[in-house]
Protein backbone atom coordinates (compact mmCIF):
# COMPACT_ATOMS: atom_id res chain seq x y z
CA UNK A 1 0.00 0.00 0.00
CA UNK A 2 1.53 3.56 -1.07
CA UNK A 3 2.38 6.38 1.36
CA UNK A 4 -0.22 8.15 -0.49
CA UNK A 5 -2.66 6.29 -0.42
CA UNK A 6 -2.86 5.77 3.65
CA UNK A 7 -2.56 10.01 3.48
CA UNK A 8 -5.72 10.56 1.96
CA UNK A 9 -7.15 7.59 3.71
CA UNK A 10 -6.48 7.45 7.34
CA UNK A 11 -8.36 4.48 8.15
CA UNK A 12 -6.08 2.29 5.84
CA UNK A 13 -3.06 3.20 7.39
CA UNK A 14 -4.23 1.55 10.20
CA UNK A 15 -4.71 -1.75 8.39
CA UNK A 16 -1.64 -1.29 5.89
CA UNK A 17 0.18 -3.90 8.63
CA UNK A 18 -2.50 -5.73 8.97
CA UNK A 19 -2.26 -6.40 4.89
CA UNK A 20 1.41 -6.93 5.01
CA UNK A 21 0.92 -9.48 6.88
CA UNK A 22 -1.78 -11.13 5.23
CA UNK A 23 0.38 -10.81 2.26
CA UNK A 24 3.16 -12.66 3.91
CA UNK A 25 1.25 -15.92 5.15
CA UNK A 26 -0.46 -18.33 3.13
CA UNK A 27 -0.28 -20.67 0.04
CA UNK A 28 1.90 -18.74 -2.39
CA UNK A 29 -1.31 -18.44 -4.73
CA UNK A 30 -3.35 -16.58 -1.81
CA UNK A 31 -0.61 -14.13 -1.31
CA UNK A 32 -0.29 -13.59 -4.64
CA UNK A 33 -4.01 -12.83 -5.09
CA UNK A 34 -3.74 -10.59 -2.20
CA UNK A 35 -1.01 -8.47 -3.60
CA UNK A 36 -2.83 -8.43 -6.91
CA UNK A 37 -5.89 -7.13 -5.31
CA UNK A 38 -4.67 -4.68 -2.95
CA UNK A 39 -2.90 -3.48 -6.28
CA UNK A 40 -5.68 -3.26 -7.94
CA UNK A 41 -7.49 -1.10 -5.10
CA UNK A 42 -4.87 1.45 -5.35
CA UNK A 43 -4.99 1.77 -9.12
CA UNK A 44 -9.14 2.01 -8.76
CA UNK A 45 -8.81 3.97 -5.52
CA UNK A 46 -12.50 5.04 -3.54
CA UNK A 47 -15.56 5.92 -5.97
CA UNK A 48 -16.46 9.35 -6.41
CA UNK A 49 -19.55 11.17 -7.24
CA UNK A 50 -17.70 11.68 -10.71
CA UNK A 51 -18.82 7.88 -11.96
CA UNK A 52 -21.49 7.47 -13.01
CA UNK A 53 -22.56 4.38 -11.18
CA UNK A 54 -21.54 6.12 -7.75
CA UNK A 55 -22.86 9.59 -9.03
CA UNK A 56 -25.79 8.99 -6.00
CA UNK A 57 -24.00 7.62 -3.30
CA UNK A 58 -21.07 9.41 -1.57
CA UNK A 59 -18.67 7.50 0.23
CA UNK A 60 -16.31 10.17 1.43
CA UNK A 61 -17.81 8.65 5.12
CA UNK A 62 -15.98 5.74 4.70
CA UNK A 63 -12.87 6.57 2.72
CA UNK A 64 -11.90 9.33 5.42
CA UNK A 65 -12.75 7.66 8.70
CA UNK A 66 -10.45 5.77 11.26
CA UNK A 67 -11.11 2.64 10.91
CA UNK A 68 -8.91 -0.14 12.88
CA UNK A 69 -8.90 -4.03 12.55
CA UNK A 70 -10.77 -6.13 15.75
CA UNK A 71 -8.46 -6.23 18.21
CA UNK A 72 -7.15 -10.07 18.31
CA UNK A 73 -7.53 -10.64 21.95
CA UNK A 74 -11.04 -9.08 22.06
CA UNK A 75 -13.66 -11.80 23.92
CA UNK A 76 -16.51 -12.56 22.39
CA UNK A 77 -20.27 -11.73 23.50
CA UNK A 78 -22.23 -14.50 25.28
CA UNK A 79 -25.00 -16.07 22.96
CA UNK A 80 -27.84 -14.53 25.07
CA UNK A 81 -26.29 -11.12 24.46
CA UNK A 82 -26.29 -11.03 20.34
CA UNK A 83 -29.25 -9.22 18.72
CA UNK A 84 -32.27 -11.26 17.94
CA UNK A 85 -31.69 -11.74 14.47
CA UNK A 86 -27.96 -12.85 14.72
CA UNK A 87 -29.81 -15.93 17.42
CA UNK A 88 -32.91 -16.63 15.39
CA UNK A 89 -32.92 -20.80 15.47
CA UNK A 90 -33.04 -22.11 12.16
CA UNK A 91 -32.59 -25.59 13.39
CA UNK A 92 -29.48 -25.97 11.35
CA UNK A 93 -25.71 -26.00 11.54
CA UNK A 94 -24.38 -21.88 11.49
CA UNK A 95 -20.94 -20.23 11.27
CA UNK A 96 -20.42 -16.90 14.06
CA UNK A 97 -17.91 -14.50 13.08
CA UNK A 98 -17.54 -11.26 15.39
CA UNK A 99 -15.90 -8.77 13.75
CA UNK A 100 -14.73 -10.50 11.45
CA UNK A 101 -12.86 -13.35 13.94
CA UNK A 102 -14.45 -17.16 14.07
CA UNK A 103 -16.36 -17.67 17.30
CA UNK A 104 -16.45 -21.30 17.73
CA UNK A 105 -18.15 -21.09 20.44
CA UNK A 106 -21.34 -19.54 19.22
CA UNK A 107 -21.34 -21.69 16.29
CA UNK A 108 -22.70 -25.07 15.49
CA UNK A 109 -21.11 -27.51 12.84
CA UNK A 110 -20.90 -30.80 14.22
CA UNK A 111 -23.52 -33.46 12.64
CA UNK A 112 -23.65 -32.07 8.75
CA UNK A 113 -25.09 -34.28 6.39
CA UNK A 114 -22.55 -36.34 4.37
CA UNK A 115 -21.42 -34.40 1.35
CA UNK A 116 -21.88 -31.21 3.13
CA UNK A 117 -18.85 -29.14 4.07
CA UNK A 118 -19.41 -25.75 6.23
CA UNK A 119 -15.99 -24.36 7.20
CA UNK A 120 -13.98 -21.75 7.85
CA UNK A 121 -10.80 -20.82 4.99
CA UNK A 122 -7.87 -22.47 7.15
CA UNK A 123 -9.65 -25.81 7.25
CA UNK A 124 -10.95 -25.78 3.77
CA UNK A 125 -7.18 -24.79 2.36
CA UNK A 126 -6.43 -27.89 4.28
CA UNK A 127 -8.46 -30.04 3.07
CA UNK A 128 -8.90 -28.44 -1.05
CA UNK A 129 -5.81 -26.52 -1.52
CA UNK A 130 -5.84 -24.71 -4.90
CA UNK A 131 -8.82 -25.92 -6.16
CA UNK A 132 -10.13 -23.36 -4.49
CA UNK A 133 -8.53 -20.66 -6.25
CA UNK A 134 -11.10 -20.10 -9.16
CA UNK A 135 -13.90 -19.32 -5.68
CA UNK A 136 -11.83 -16.89 -4.43
CA UNK A 137 -10.60 -15.07 -6.91
CA UNK A 138 -12.27 -11.67 -7.17
CA UNK A 139 -14.43 -11.69 -11.00
CA UNK A 140 -11.42 -11.02 -13.39
CA UNK A 141 -9.46 -9.10 -11.35
CA UNK A 142 -8.25 -6.28 -13.63
CA UNK A 143 -12.47 -5.85 -13.47
CA UNK A 144 -12.82 -6.24 -10.12
CA UNK A 145 -14.68 -2.97 -8.15
CA UNK A 146 -12.95 -0.83 -5.32
CA UNK A 147 -14.61 -2.45 -2.52
CA UNK A 148 -14.71 -6.30 -3.63
CA UNK A 149 -10.90 -5.85 -4.15
CA UNK A 150 -10.13 -4.36 -0.48
CA UNK A 151 -12.00 -7.70 0.76
CA UNK A 152 -9.48 -10.03 -1.46
CA UNK A 153 -6.97 -7.66 0.14
CA UNK A 154 -7.40 -7.42 3.89
CA UNK A 155 -10.33 -10.77 4.46
CA UNK A 156 -8.13 -12.52 7.06
CA UNK A 157 -10.96 -15.47 6.86
CA UNK A 158 -13.98 -16.28 5.05
CA UNK A 159 -16.97 -18.66 5.13
CA UNK A 160 -17.43 -21.55 2.56
CA UNK A 161 -20.51 -23.97 2.01
CA UNK A 162 -19.72 -26.72 -0.38
CA UNK A 163 -22.58 -29.28 -1.46
CA UNK A 164 -21.60 -32.27 -3.04
CA UNK A 165 -23.67 -33.27 -6.08
CA UNK A 166 -27.21 -34.46 -5.29
CA UNK A 167 -26.83 -33.26 -1.56
CA UNK A 168 -30.25 -32.20 -0.62
CA UNK A 169 -30.13 -30.23 3.09
CA UNK A 170 -33.38 -30.19 4.93
CA UNK A 171 -32.70 -27.15 7.24
CA UNK A 172 -31.06 -24.08 6.75
CA UNK A 173 -27.58 -22.73 7.22
CA UNK A 174 -27.17 -19.87 8.84
CA UNK A 175 -24.17 -17.11 8.31
CA UNK A 176 -23.41 -14.37 10.76
CA UNK A 177 -21.14 -11.69 10.77
CA UNK A 178 -21.48 -9.32 13.72
CA UNK A 179 -20.13 -6.18 14.06
CA UNK A 180 -19.80 -4.74 17.96
CA UNK A 181 -20.22 -1.33 17.54
CA UNK A 182 -18.25 -0.61 20.48
CA UNK A 183 -15.92 3.25 21.20
CA UNK A 184 -13.78 1.72 18.36
CA UNK A 185 -14.85 1.94 15.12
CA UNK A 186 -13.41 -1.50 13.92
CA UNK A 187 -13.68 -2.42 10.31
CA UNK A 188 -14.30 -6.02 8.96
CA UNK A 189 -14.08 -7.89 5.56
CA UNK A 190 -16.98 -10.60 5.61
CA UNK A 191 -16.29 -13.39 3.09
CA UNK A 192 -18.58 -16.02 2.36
CA UNK A 193 -18.04 -18.78 -1.08
CA UNK A 194 -21.18 -21.05 -1.55
CA UNK A 195 -20.15 -23.76 -4.01
CA UNK A 196 -23.70 -25.84 -5.00
CA UNK A 197 -23.03 -28.93 -6.63
CA UNK A 198 -25.20 -30.42 -9.43
CA UNK A 199 -29.09 -31.46 -8.29
CA UNK A 200 -28.09 -30.40 -4.96
CA UNK A 201 -30.86 -28.32 -3.22
CA UNK A 202 -30.27 -25.68 -0.01
CA UNK A 203 -31.15 -23.12 2.02
CA UNK A 204 -28.79 -20.10 3.39
CA UNK A 205 -29.09 -17.25 4.98
CA UNK A 206 -26.43 -14.80 5.57
CA UNK A 207 -26.67 -11.77 8.35
CA UNK A 208 -25.09 -8.95 8.72
CA UNK A 209 -25.54 -7.06 12.32
CA UNK A 210 -24.60 -4.33 14.42
CA UNK A 211 -24.47 -5.02 18.43
CA UNK A 212 -24.56 -1.33 19.66
CA UNK A 213 -24.57 2.08 18.77
CA UNK A 214 -20.91 2.99 17.88
CA UNK A 215 -19.08 3.21 13.96
CA UNK A 216 -18.29 -0.09 12.67
CA UNK A 217 -17.93 -0.91 8.07
CA UNK A 218 -17.90 -4.21 7.14
CA UNK A 219 -16.74 -4.60 3.41
CA UNK A 220 -18.99 -7.84 2.39
CA UNK A 221 -17.96 -10.24 -0.31
CA UNK A 222 -20.21 -12.96 -1.24
CA UNK A 223 -20.28 -15.66 -4.43
CA UNK A 224 -22.41 -18.33 -5.10
CA UNK A 225 -21.87 -20.57 -7.88
CA UNK A 226 -24.67 -23.09 -8.75
CA UNK A 227 -24.46 -26.37 -10.43
CA UNK A 228 -26.21 -27.96 -13.12
CA UNK A 229 -30.00 -28.83 -12.15
CA UNK A 230 -29.13 -27.29 -8.92
CA UNK A 231 -31.45 -25.02 -6.38
CA UNK A 232 -30.10 -22.51 -4.06
CA UNK A 233 -32.28 -20.09 -1.90
CA UNK A 234 -30.10 -17.19 -0.30
CA UNK A 235 -31.40 -15.10 1.94
CA UNK A 236 -29.59 -11.82 3.09
CA UNK A 237 -30.40 -10.00 6.16
CA UNK A 238 -28.56 -6.81 6.84
CA UNK A 239 -29.13 -5.12 10.29
CA UNK A 240 -26.35 -2.91 10.64
CA UNK A 241 -26.31 -0.96 13.57
CA UNK A 242 -27.46 3.28 12.91
CA UNK A 243 -23.94 4.58 12.32
CA UNK A 244 -23.09 1.49 11.10
CA UNK A 245 -21.56 1.35 7.17
CA UNK A 246 -21.42 -1.53 5.02
CA UNK A 247 -20.60 -2.34 1.33
CA UNK A 248 -21.36 -5.24 -0.44
CA UNK A 249 -20.65 -7.73 -3.36
CA UNK A 250 -22.39 -10.88 -4.73
CA UNK A 251 -21.78 -12.45 -7.63
CA UNK A 252 -23.78 -15.76 -8.82
CA UNK A 253 -23.11 -17.92 -11.54
CA UNK A 254 -25.61 -20.44 -12.75
CA UNK A 255 -25.41 -23.26 -14.65
CA UNK A 256 -27.80 -25.57 -17.00
CA UNK A 257 -31.20 -25.64 -15.75
CA UNK A 258 -30.50 -24.18 -11.84
CA UNK A 259 -32.42 -22.24 -9.60
CA UNK A 260 -31.68 -19.45 -7.70
CA UNK A 261 -33.57 -17.29 -5.68
CA UNK A 262 -32.27 -14.16 -3.52
CA UNK A 263 -33.78 -12.33 -0.88
CA UNK A 264 -32.97 -9.11 0.40
CA UNK A 265 -33.76 -7.34 3.13
CA UNK A 266 -32.61 -4.16 4.86
CA UNK A 267 -33.15 -3.13 7.79
CA UNK A 268 -30.26 -0.66 9.14
CA UNK A 269 -27.37 0.79 8.89
CA UNK A 270 -26.28 4.69 7.91
CA UNK A 271 -24.48 4.21 4.46
CA UNK A 272 -25.46 0.51 2.44
CA UNK A 273 -24.32 0.10 -0.52
CA UNK A 274 -25.16 -3.46 -2.45
CA UNK A 275 -23.51 -4.36 -5.86
CA UNK A 276 -24.97 -7.74 -7.21
CA UNK A 277 -24.65 -9.58 -10.32
CA UNK A 278 -25.88 -12.81 -11.47
CA UNK A 279 -24.54 -14.47 -14.56
CA UNK A 280 -27.45 -17.26 -16.22
CA UNK A 281 -24.79 -18.71 -17.94
CA UNK A 282 -26.61 -21.98 -18.48
CA UNK A 283 -29.51 -23.08 -20.83
CA UNK A 284 -32.81 -22.91 -18.81
CA UNK A 285 -31.64 -21.30 -15.80
CA UNK A 286 -33.95 -19.82 -13.30
CA UNK A 287 -33.07 -16.52 -11.19
CA UNK A 288 -35.42 -14.21 -8.86
CA UNK A 289 -34.28 -11.62 -7.06
CA UNK A 290 -36.54 -10.36 -4.24
CA UNK A 291 -35.87 -7.35 -2.34
CA UNK A 292 -37.16 -5.05 0.96
CA UNK A 293 -35.84 -2.14 2.17
CA UNK A 294 -37.04 -0.04 5.12
CA UNK A 295 -35.37 3.06 5.87
CA UNK A 296 -35.69 5.76 7.67
CA UNK A 297 -33.88 9.20 9.55
CA UNK A 298 -31.17 10.04 7.32
CA UNK A 299 -30.35 6.79 6.31
CA UNK A 300 -28.57 6.16 2.62
CA UNK A 301 -29.45 2.72 0.70
CA UNK A 302 -28.41 2.11 -2.88
CA UNK A 303 -28.83 -1.07 -4.97
CA UNK A 304 -27.11 -2.01 -8.19
CA UNK A 305 -27.93 -4.76 -9.57
CA UNK A 306 -26.92 -6.66 -12.94
CA UNK A 307 -28.69 -9.49 -14.20
CA UNK A 308 -26.44 -10.64 -17.36
CA UNK A 309 -28.39 -13.60 -19.58
CA UNK A 310 -25.77 -15.19 -21.58
CA UNK A 311 -27.79 -18.52 -22.65
CA UNK A 312 -31.08 -19.18 -24.07
CA UNK A 313 -34.12 -20.04 -22.14
CA UNK A 314 -33.39 -18.11 -19.07
CA UNK A 315 -35.80 -17.16 -16.69
CA UNK A 316 -35.41 -14.05 -14.53
CA UNK A 317 -37.46 -11.77 -12.02
CA UNK A 318 -36.86 -9.60 -9.80
CA UNK A 319 -38.86 -7.60 -7.23
CA UNK A 320 -37.21 -4.54 -5.10
CA UNK A 321 -39.62 -2.86 -3.00
CA UNK A 322 -38.62 0.35 -0.64
CA UNK A 323 -40.83 1.75 2.63
CA UNK A 324 -38.65 5.46 3.41
CA UNK A 325 -39.18 7.43 6.31
CA UNK A 326 -37.84 10.28 7.58
CA UNK A 327 -35.26 11.95 5.57
CA UNK A 328 -33.47 8.98 4.26
CA UNK A 329 -32.67 8.05 0.82
CA UNK A 330 -32.26 5.19 -1.47
CA UNK A 331 -31.17 4.45 -4.82
CA UNK A 332 -32.32 1.39 -7.29
CA UNK A 333 -30.11 1.01 -10.44
CA UNK A 334 -31.29 -2.48 -11.96
CA UNK A 335 -29.93 -3.17 -14.97
CA UNK A 336 -31.03 -6.82 -17.44
CA UNK A 337 -28.34 -7.79 -20.47
CA UNK A 338 -29.83 -10.45 -22.75
CA UNK A 339 -26.89 -11.45 -25.01
CA UNK A 340 -26.60 -12.27 -28.60
CA UNK A 341 -27.48 -16.02 -28.57
CA UNK A 342 -29.54 -15.90 -26.00
CA UNK A 343 -33.30 -16.13 -27.47
CA UNK A 344 -36.44 -17.19 -25.65
CA UNK A 345 -35.42 -15.26 -22.86
CA UNK A 346 -38.04 -14.18 -20.26
CA UNK A 347 -36.92 -11.33 -17.54
CA UNK A 348 -39.13 -8.80 -15.46
CA UNK A 349 -38.20 -6.01 -13.25
CA UNK A 350 -40.02 -3.90 -10.78
CA UNK A 351 -39.23 -1.60 -8.52
CA UNK A 352 -41.89 -0.01 -6.63
CA UNK A 353 -41.20 2.49 -3.83
CA UNK A 354 -43.53 3.53 -0.67
CA UNK A 355 -42.50 7.01 0.32
CA UNK A 356 -44.36 7.95 3.91
CA UNK A 357 -42.65 11.20 4.51
CA UNK A 358 -42.12 14.62 2.50
CA UNK A 359 -38.22 14.26 3.43
CA UNK A 360 -37.50 10.99 1.93
CA UNK A 361 -36.44 10.77 -1.72
CA UNK A 362 -36.14 7.50 -3.59
CA UNK A 363 -33.58 7.24 -7.17
CA UNK A 364 -34.94 4.62 -9.48
CA UNK A 365 -33.26 3.19 -12.71
CA UNK A 366 -34.41 0.25 -14.48
CA UNK A 367 -32.36 -0.67 -17.51
CA UNK A 368 -33.15 -3.00 -20.26
CA UNK A 369 -29.69 -4.20 -22.81
CA UNK A 370 -31.19 -6.65 -25.20
CA UNK A 371 -28.93 -8.05 -28.18
CA UNK A 372 -31.35 -11.00 -29.50
CA UNK A 373 -34.23 -10.37 -31.11
CA UNK A 374 -36.95 -13.65 -29.38
CA UNK A 375 -37.21 -12.39 -26.11
CA UNK A 376 -39.68 -11.26 -23.52
CA UNK A 377 -38.49 -8.70 -21.47
CA UNK A 378 -40.15 -5.80 -19.32
CA UNK A 379 -39.24 -2.97 -16.33
CA UNK A 380 -40.45 -0.99 -14.27
CA UNK A 381 -40.13 1.34 -11.44
CA UNK A 382 -42.94 3.85 -9.26
CA UNK A 383 -42.04 5.93 -6.53
CA UNK A 384 -44.89 7.68 -4.53
CA UNK A 385 -46.80 7.86 -1.75
CA UNK A 386 -50.29 5.96 0.41
CA UNK A 387 -53.20 6.34 -1.82
CA UNK A 388 -54.77 7.94 0.05
CA UNK A 389 -58.60 6.71 -1.76
CA UNK A 390 -57.55 3.04 -0.39
CA UNK A 391 -57.24 5.61 3.20
CA UNK A 392 -60.49 7.06 2.93
CA UNK A 393 -62.12 3.79 1.99
CA UNK A 394 -60.95 2.10 5.12
CA UNK A 395 -61.59 4.60 7.41
CA UNK A 396 -65.28 4.63 5.64
CA UNK A 397 -65.34 0.74 7.29
CA UNK A 398 -64.23 2.36 10.85
CA UNK A 399 -60.78 1.88 11.07
CA UNK A 400 -58.76 4.85 12.69
CA UNK A 401 -56.43 7.06 9.90
CA UNK A 402 -52.89 5.44 11.41
CA UNK A 403 -53.85 2.11 11.31
CA UNK A 404 -55.29 2.33 7.74
CA UNK A 405 -52.55 3.28 6.88
CA UNK A 406 -50.37 0.33 8.22
CA UNK A 407 -53.20 -1.49 6.68
CA UNK A 408 -51.64 -0.46 2.99
CA UNK A 409 -48.00 -0.82 4.74
CA UNK A 410 -48.32 -3.88 5.64
CA UNK A 411 -49.85 -5.03 2.47
CA UNK A 412 -47.41 -3.73 -0.10
CA UNK A 413 -44.49 -5.06 2.28
CA UNK A 414 -45.94 -8.29 2.64
CA UNK A 415 -45.67 -9.64 -1.69
CA UNK A 416 -42.02 -9.85 -0.51
CA UNK A 417 -42.25 -11.49 2.90
CA UNK A 418 -44.46 -13.88 1.65
CA UNK A 419 -42.58 -15.41 -0.40
CA UNK A 420 -39.87 -15.64 2.16
CA UNK A 421 -39.67 -19.84 2.88
CA UNK A 422 -38.27 -20.14 6.45
CA UNK A 423 -41.35 -19.40 9.12
CA UNK A 424 -38.58 -18.30 11.61
CA UNK A 425 -37.00 -15.84 9.82
CA UNK A 426 -40.28 -14.39 7.96
CA UNK A 427 -41.73 -14.20 11.34
CA UNK A 428 -39.14 -11.93 12.43
CA UNK A 429 -39.26 -9.53 9.05
CA UNK A 430 -42.78 -8.89 10.00
CA UNK A 431 -42.05 -7.73 13.30
CA UNK A 432 -39.32 -5.80 11.92
CA UNK A 433 -42.23 -4.17 10.11
CA UNK A 434 -44.38 -3.50 12.69
CA UNK A 435 -41.50 -1.72 14.92
CA UNK A 436 -40.85 0.73 12.02
CA UNK A 437 -44.67 1.51 11.85
CA UNK A 438 -45.02 2.13 15.26
CA UNK A 439 -42.05 3.81 15.24
CA UNK A 440 -43.16 5.84 12.39
CA UNK A 441 -46.12 6.99 13.83
CA UNK A 442 -44.73 8.40 16.74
Amino acid sequence: MTEATTDRHPFLARLAASGRELAGSGPAWIRDLRLRAMARFEQLGFPTSKIEEWKNTNVDPIAGAEFSPAPAGAPFPDASDLPEIARLELGGPRLVFVDGRYAAGLSRVDGLPQGVELARLDPMLERHGEKLRPFLEPREIAGAGTFESLNAALAPDAAFVRLADGVRLQRPIHIVWLATCGPTAVASWPRTVVIAGKSSEADVVETWVGAGDGVSYADVVSDAFVGDGAVLRHYRLQAQGPRGFQTSTLGCRQGRDSRYAAYAFDLGGRLVRHDLTGVLDGEGADCHLWGLYLTDGEQHLDHHTILDHARPRGNSREVYKGILDGRSRTVFNGRIIVREGAQKTDAKQSNPNLLLSTGALAHTRPQLEIYADDVRCTHGATVGRLDEESVFYLRTRGIPQREARNILVRAFAGEILDRVGIDTVRDHLEQAVERRLARSAT
